[in-house]
């Protein structure tokens, strides 16, 4: 049996250790020559570093209860927060947790949660001064705890497991190589390192523009301006996009906005990555597809003047 096969088998067992299935994908992804997917498998083992970004499969909702209180000691306690007021006050970053904990301390919390209920606390006493009169007119803010619910812990297990099975069947099915990596010798095709590298993108984070993390670590120059057709269309063209293939993409960005700073590109403009970025993987453009996708999100944030 293949590493890839040992792989899927062990991930749909119920029960089956992340842990040790990582392990072998680890070692797949140095056969296949894909350091993106080694960095994911590694940082899913050992945790995220803060300069490393997470998958939007690891960013939970925070809910907070707090206790207030107004001279000649009328009090409000254990009550709910809303999210709009934390964000408003406190910024986004307090609503939304990234779990940076490794999925070992992951399948910890859901282990836990099985055994006693408890949900996971996060340290919220810097929002204390930041709320002062802020939630109840007049009520000063005397604590505030911040919690995860459990099953947000529960879906960062499913996600890794069905990003791993999904991640498998696209290898299976479109590298060829990768079903005669085994234990021993056997090294799989250098040629479909680049192959590797575009399905552990699209399949782990689910858009381009976070996917550039794993790109080649090229630098780029980008000389596109605010929305300037033109000189975006030349600046694909020089970085070796076919011009046809460049003014059909800049004709879609022009008629729409990007989801947000992170994500520079509309659904339209996704769409059109998602069909046309295999040209770059199969030579037909003058661009591997790393350097590709780095290109496409850089040009798009100037075009958009996020950047």
């Amino acid at each position: 049996m293949s590493l890839l096969q040992q792989i899927q088998e062990s991930v749909v067992q119920e029960g089956a250790d992340l842990g040790s299935i990582l392990l072998k994908l680890r070692f797949l992804a140095a056969r296949l020559g894909s350091n993106f997917l080694e960095e994911w498998v590694k940082h899913e083992s050992e945790g995220y570093p803060r300069d490393a970004d997470v998958p939007s499969y690891r960013i939970c909702d925070v809910t907070y209860r707090g206790a207030f209180s107004i001279t000649f000691g009328s009090c409000i306690n254990n009550a709910q927060i809303p999210p709009y007021l934390i964000k408003k006050h406190a910024g986004e970053s307090w609503t939304k947790y990234k779990v940076r904990e490794s999925i070992a301390a992951v399948d910890e919390m859901v282990k836990r949660n099985a055994s006693d209920g408890r949900s996971f606390g996060i340290d919220a006493s810097n929002l204390i001064l930041l709320l002062q009169d802020k939630v109840y007119k007049g009520y000063a803010c005397n604590d505030v705890s911040g919690s995860i619910s459990p099953a947000a812990f529960y879906e960062i297990q499913q996600a890794v497991r069905s990003r791993i099975l999904e991640l498998t069947i696209e290898l299976e099915r479109s590298v060829p190589g990768a079903i005669h990596v085994a234990f021993g010798e056997t090294i799989a095709e250098k040629n479909d390192a680049e192959q590797v590298q575009q399905i552990s993108q699209q399949i782990i984070y689910g858009n381009v523009s976070t996917a550039v993390a794993g790109g080649a670590g090229s630098q780029i120059t980008v000389t596109v301006n605010e929305r300037d057709s033109k000189s975006f269309v030349n600046h694909l063209v020089e970085s070796g996009i076919p011009k046809k293939d460049a003014s059909e993409l800049v004709e879609i960005i022009a008629t729409e906005e990007p989801s947000s700073v992170e994500e520079p590109f509309g659904q339209n403009a996704k769409n059109w990555l998602g069909s046309n970025l295999k040209k770059a993987a199969e030579g037909t453009w003058g661009v591997g597809i790393s350097v590709a996708t780095k290109v496409l999100t850089e040009a798009a944030l100037k075009y958009y003047g996020l950047k």
